[in-house]
């Protein structure tokens, strides 16, 4: 595709999808969100911090490590520095989700090269769930061998903290232009909730989009709708 992105205003942005995704390819993210009364609230790593609150947890994504272009030679000391950030907020987050990309091509000594560097956060509690660069070569073999424990399926998982109940989601592993959940996903889904109320918070985490950020460029999950029901 060749569409241009615009700006707010409707006029192009000088940028199309090859050469953004050329950018995002180094580019992550570090998000730390807040429950209070059951309401979430969120803030880039590094401003400032947010008062009464009940719990709180980070979220860290496409890391990519291995990559090595000029955008981003050294991806390694970017991470570190969100390890960093993490360590050094005023109250350590009671857990940290990383949601895909890793790594950049799936190789075991990218998988070796996070693991260290995650060894250096102070909060151990790490979930995790795949990108489509974690399942290259292998299908997703080491990543659900090094980072997939206690996970079910292709790395869907959930679990209850403070009242809060987390759902991971796979959408990477079924990409046809879209990410996809997969039926097998969708009717675990339906079980895994089904003894909730509907006041009860539930955070849902996955690597692609569940929403239709930019489906123009594959930033949506063509099976969200079905998610939405369960």
């Amino acid at each position: 595709m060749n569409k241009q992105a615009q700006n707010p205003a409707g006029e192009s942005a000088g940028i199309d999808r090859r050469g953004f995704l050329k950018c995002m390819q180094w580019a992550g993210a570090g998000v730390v969100w807040s429950f209070a009364g059951g309401v979430p609230t969120s803030r880039l790593l590094g401003a400032p911090t947010q008062k009464q609150k009940d719990f709180a947890f980070v979220q860290i994504s496409d890391s990519h490590i291995g990559f090595d272009k000029a955008a981003n030679p050294d991806v390694a000391g970017t991470f570190q520095a969100a390890v960093d950030k993490i360590n050094n907020l005023g109250r350590l987050p009671d857990l940290v989700l990383h949601t895909g990309d890793l790594t950049h091509l799936a190789k075991a000594q990218e998988f070796d090269t996070l693991d260290q560097l995650l060894r250096g956060l102070r909060q151990k509690q790490t979930f995790f769930v795949p990108g489509e660069h974690d399942l290259l070569g292998d299908d997703g073999k080491q990543y659900l061998e090094r980072f997939g424990k206690g996970s079910l399926g292709r790395g869907w998982q959930s679990f209850d903290h403070k009242g809060v109940h987390f759902i991971g989601v796979n959408n990477s592993a079924q990409l046809e232009g879209l990410g996809a959940i997969g039926e097998e996903q969708l009717e675990w889904l339906k079980k895994d909730v089904s003894g909730f109320k509907a006041s009860t918070p539930i955070v849902v985490f996955a690597h692609i989009p569940l929403w239709a950020v930019y489906p123009e460029w594959g930033w949506a999950t063509k099976t969200a709708r079905r998610l939405s029901i369960c």
